[in-house]
């Protein structure tokens, strides 16, 4: 028996670090649904990205659901209903839009849960700032670091340094939080996490 069989996982995740945290609980043994957005059209470099979507999505079900439409959001709050642990990656405010945030799911579900990956976090000054590895690296100062002496020009990094370094702490926080806390706390759930940089 893997150590996460039984627990069900949505994922709203688009980019690493929510897909990389959910990655290796299914990796575990969780049953990982990632929730993905219907495509209006493929994307131009589909085949650029195929292998990283590869990679980071093994081991997960997923299913195309809009979430703009009430139909997708009601079929999402069933899921739900369901589920042990949700890990979101929009910037603060999107799920409360789309009728998937934790308050709302709370409602349907007590245990749930619930890890909310942004690049700053739910609060603070740059809450509502879009965020990706080379803006953490750079604001970090590591840019300058790299790359050719005396020269003005950075070198972009091979690896996603800090994006996977933000999924550890979720993955860490989620696999603790797993569904026997929840019943040891009195079947109770808990809130949105941190950032992944750590705000």
């Amino acid at each position: 028996m893997d150590a996460l069989e039984g627990i069900r996982i949505l994922e709203l995740a688009r980019v690493a670090p929510g897909e990389l945290c959910t990655l290796l609980l299914a990796d575990m043994g969780a049953d990982v649904l990632k929730i993905e957005t219907p495509p209006a059209a493929p994307p131009a470099d589909e085949e650029h990205r195929r292998a990283a979507f590869s990679f980071l999505n093994r081991n997960k079900r997923s299913l195309a659901l809009n979430l703009k439409d009430p139909e997708g959001q009601a079929l999402f709050q069933r899921l739900a209903a369901a589920a042990d642990v949700i890990v979101e990656g929009f910037r603060p405010g999107v799920t409360k839009r789309l009728g998937v945030d934790y308050e709302t799911i709370r409602a349907i579900n007590p245990r749930i849960v619930y890890c909310s990956l942004s690049g700053f976090g739910q609060d603070g000054p740059y809450r509502d700032y879009p965020a990706h590895d080379m803006n953490y690296l750079s604001l970090a100062g590591v840019l300058g670091l790299i790359g050719e002496a005396g020269s003005r020009k950075p070198v972009i990094p091979l690896n996603l340094v800090a994006d996977y370094a933000g999924a550890s702490p979720a993955h860490a926080r989620t696999d603790r939080r797993g569904r026997g806390a929840c019943r040891a706390r009195g079947g109770r759930g808990s809130p949105p996490g941190r950032g992944a940089a750590g705000t």
